[in-house]
């Protein structure tokens, strides 16, 4: 009786390896990307978030309401971050710029992600 052998080859295993060596190659860069757009996006949401914040506090403040979302008159991007509920995440940093000093004047605050190092900018609003 003959015996019936099964089984793959030694060239085919080596074609399915080189086939998946070469999905690999292809798929790690664009997840290294993604990581690094992903980042950029939530530093984005952030800093939209802030400049959000400052808005609704100028326009409290210059409504009357007492006290402002701040509870006082900002005069540096770093005290942007007290327009948020539960205040600035842990791993975002704001710079200390100053404010322009005109009531309902603009300036472009910087916002860090620490671990990253990537940066986002957004536009805070003297209140009165």
């Amino acid at each position: 009786m003959l015996k019936q052998q099964s089984g793959f080859t030694l060239i085919e295993l080596i074609m399915v390896i080189v086939v998946l060596a070469a999905l690999a190659v292809t798929a790690i860069p664009r997840y290294v990307d993604l990581q690094t757009e992903a980042q950029a996006g939530a530093n984005q949401g952030v800093a939209g978030a802030l400049a959000s914040g400052s808005a609704i506090n100028y326009a409290a403040c210059a409504a009357g309401a007492t006290p402002c979302t701040n509870g006082a008159a900002m005069d540096a991007c770093n005290e942007v971050a007290a327009t948020l509920t539960g205040g600035l995440p842990g791993t975002y940093t704001l710079a200390t710029t100053a404010l322009n000093a005109t009531v309902g004047g603009t300036a472009p605050c910087v916002l860090t992600h620490t671990a990253s190092g990537t940066t986002a900018t957004f536009t805070a609003i003297t209140p009165p």
